[in-house]
């Protein structure tokens, strides 16, 4: 059931939201949170999949804030505020409200959530794009318990880091680190098997990810190693390796889908470490609310030690390395693609 207000307010909104819930013959209201999404219209749309994707596992009130751009001088001078009131089959598990903000209201958005905002419940703030540098002092953010952004649409992922590094509150966190989730449970599964001292590790991926980062300095965190940062053609994150006085561990992925777990003297195996959608993001950070300790110990630790990392071309291997003369040939078709992505990060935010 899909319910259109235009020139609303949030008592309104409210009441739209009984009625549609007795219209559809579920009065209880059985969500677990409240998840507030700030986007651009270009970006609402993949977005808010994703959320009612992840809200089969959190059922949630989910509220989009799309602040619109003001065109004419009468939008720029006027406050209105529209919204989208969706209730059973056209929001999954829960309710979700799109409100559109026009004019001196959009400056104020946290007066128009913080009324419909679930009683007693968390609350979650994700900005797919666009995020706040400071995202704990943000008017929105300071209205949840955990906030989250996702530097692999910025366009400069290993300077937010830097930024986020510096700004960090209790509650903050990433897609790029949770992507790096199955990555960081294989490698230290795989240290589990054997008793065997670290002495270097290597991470390799493509430049600029700040999933790459961000494991890299996970690593010189956890293992007080020195760790290099190369680089390959991806996709994404594409190897580890780890030099102990056992011999090697490599965990390399190629393709995106598949790696290979070599560790000296095992046989080697096959693991799956396919890149995760942005539902299945957002779906393990809704599992945990509380402060992740790890992720600012490592983003910390790593922006003042490693400084985002030495990085070296890799050697040839299973990944091709362009070479300087190709690299001047492809770089004004990977400007455009990053141009392109940067206008829907959230279309291509799969896992690292």
């Amino acid at each position: 059931m899909k319910i259109d207000l235009t020139d609303t307010t949030a008592g309104k909104i409210n009441k739209a939201l009984v009625e549609g819930r007795r219209a559809i013959g579920t009065p209880a209201v059985g969500m677990v949170l409240t998840l507030v999404i700030v986007t651009d219209e270009e970006n609402a749309y993949d977005a808010l999949k994703a959320a009612g994707d992840a809200s089969r596992e959190h059922p949630s009130r989910t509220l989009v804030v799309i602040r619109r751009v003001s065109r004419t001088l009468r939008d720029r001078t006027s406050s209105r505020l529209d919204a989208e009131v969706r209730v059973g089959a056209e929001a999954g598990t829960g309710e979700t409200v799109v409100l559109r903000l026009y004019g001196e209201v959009s400056d104020h958005a946290q007066s128009v959530v913080l009324p419909l905002l679930l009683p007693d419940a968390p609350v979650v703030v994700w900005w797919p794009v666009d995020a706040p540098i400071d995202p704990a002092g943000d008017p929105l953010g300071a209205l949840a318990q955990r906030r989250v952004t996702d530097t692999y649409a910025c366009e400069d992922p290993v300077r937010e880091l830097t930024a986020r590094a510096a700004a960090y509150a209790p509650g903050d966190t990433d897609l790029s680190w949770t992507r790096i989730t199955p990555w960081r449970s294989m490698l230290a599964a795989a240290l589990d098997q054997v008793t065997c001292e670290v002495g270097g590790v290597e991470v390799e991926g493509e430049e600029s990810n700040p999933s790459c980062e961000l494991l890299a300095m996970w690593l010189a965190d956890r293992l007080d190693v020195p760790v290099k940062r190369t680089l390959s053609a991806g996709p994404g994150l594409t190897a580890v390796r780890m030099d102990t006085n056992c011999g090697s561990i490599r965990l390399d992925r190629a393709d995106g889908r598949l790696a290979t777990l070599s560790i000296e003297g095992q046989p080697e195996r096959a693991v799956a470490l396919k890149r995760r959608d942005t539902a299945e993001l957002i779906a393990e950070e809704l599992r945990r609310l509380d402060p992740d300790d790890t992720y600012a110990s490592a983003l910390r630790y790593g922006v003042d030690r490693l400084g985002g990392g030495d990085r070296e071309p890799a050697e040839q291997g299973p990944v091709a390395v362009a070479t300087p003369e190709e690299e001047a040939v492809k770089a004004p078709a990977r400007r455009a693609a990053a141009k392109t992505a940067r206008k829907a990060p959230t279309r291509k935010a799969t896992a690292k």
